[in-house]
């Protein structure tokens, strides 16, 4: 059992949704399972974002209600923990002794659709995730082993370095003067007013996993996802941040962040998620994750881009001219390019770029 076979079929990828389309299927042939969920996350966060690739499961209310889970009860396995853990990969049933209503998650969800075991894992590089995926098997299927755990941590870097790769183009600009888009939830996590502005933007995520909303519009799961975390951050469930990107249908991106408001007596109220395009410094930070360009790569080429010279570098970073131009060569050469004006245009100025490898396209969908 290798994982050499199925990386082939990834490659060949057109966008994220087609990756998880592909891996899923490769998989299935080595690993049996009956259902599956492919997401992306937000790297910085590990927040859910689009696309999501829900196989043979509700894609409504019971999606969200496992977000839900996984974010506000305490659980075995939560994927924030497995994205740190040695081995991203695990099996409900192995972790728990073979005993998985010990998970919450289990006990209210996954136990009464019929679900035996599920298996886990985060898509990391280094420390920062760029996507999760969960595999069910039911009807008293037997529970998920060693040799299919470690299939499955085999693939996490490869896939997850895919997926980065997809993030190196940037898009169009926003338009200037594009107002924030506002939505407000209740105590209970129910959608309760929305202006105009994030009606539009609605108008212009990919299709997904949503859930109607009483206000006439269906919500997807990646903004219930980031109102779900500012809540947990409220209740002192999480101290993560409640913000993701997400790219429009037409290349754009936006950032969506949410926070829980003060309600009577100090106690956790509404939550409001404001949604907007995202600032140049905010996708600097994501196209750089994307390049694989480390800390100070990053430091180095945001201040080529202030427009500062190899001395004044050195001396704001206390090192040497020679550490500074070392920098740059690691940089030019993760990017593709040979120039301190093409490094400071591919990172930073957000127009769609040619990248040295990879696929052509951000995903549509």
């Amino acid at each position: 059992m290798s994982e050499l076979d199925i990386l082939p079929a990834a490659e060949r990828a057109s966008d994220a949704l087609d990756l998880f389309t592909r891996a899923s299927a490769g998989l299935l042939r080595h690993v049996p399972f009956d259902a599956a969920v492919w997401t992306a996350t937000d790297p910085e966060t590990g927040l859910v974002t689009a696309p999501m690739l829900v196989e043979n499961l509700g894609a409504g209310e019971g999606c969200a209600a496992y977000w839900e889970s996984e974010l506000l009860e305490e659980n075995v396995l939560p994927f924030r923990d497995l994205a740190r853990a040695a081995v991203p990969v695990a099996g409900l049933r192995a972790a728990t002794g073979d005993l998985p209503a010990r998970s919450a998650r289990f006990r209210r969800l996954l136990g009464g659709q019929g679900v035996d075991d599920e298996l886990r894992a985060v898509l990391r590089t280094g420390d920062r995730p760029w996507g999760v995926v969960s595999l069910f098997r039911m009807g008293g299927g037997p529970p998920f082993g060693t040799r299919e755990i470690t299939l499955l941590a085999g693939l996490s870097t490869p896939l997850a370095d895919h997926l980065r790769r997809f993030a190196r183009f940037a898009g169009p600009r926003s338009e200037p003067g594009d107002a924030p888009g506002l939505l407000l939830f209740d105590e209970y996590g129910e959608a309760t007013s929305i202006n105009e502005e994030a009606r539009r933007y609605l108008a212009l995520l990919p299709e997904g996993p949503s859930q109607p909303t009483a206000l006439g519009f269906r919500l997807p799961i990646w903004l219930i996802g980031a109102s779900l975390q500012a809540r947990a951050i409220a209740h002192g469930h999480d101290r993560g941040s409640a913000r993701i990107r997400i790219r429009t249908v037409d290349g754009r991106w936006l950032a969506c962040r949410a926070s829980c408001l003060s309600g009577p007596g100090g106690r956790p109220g509404p939550t409001a998620l404001v949604i907007e395009p995202a600032p140049a410094a905010d996708l600097a930070v994501i196209v750089t994750q994307a390049y694989g360009l480390t800390p100070r790569e990053f430091e180095v080429a945001r201040l080529v881009a202030r427009g500062s010279a190899t001395a004044e570098i050195a001396a704001a970073l206390f090192v040497s001219p020679h550490t500074v131009r070392g920098h740059l060569k690691a940089a030019f050469a993760k990017t593709g390019v040979s120039s301190r004006g093409e490094l400071v245009a591919r990172l930073f100025t957000l127009r769609p770029k040619p990248a040295p490898t990879g696929p052509a396209s951000w995903p549509s969908s």
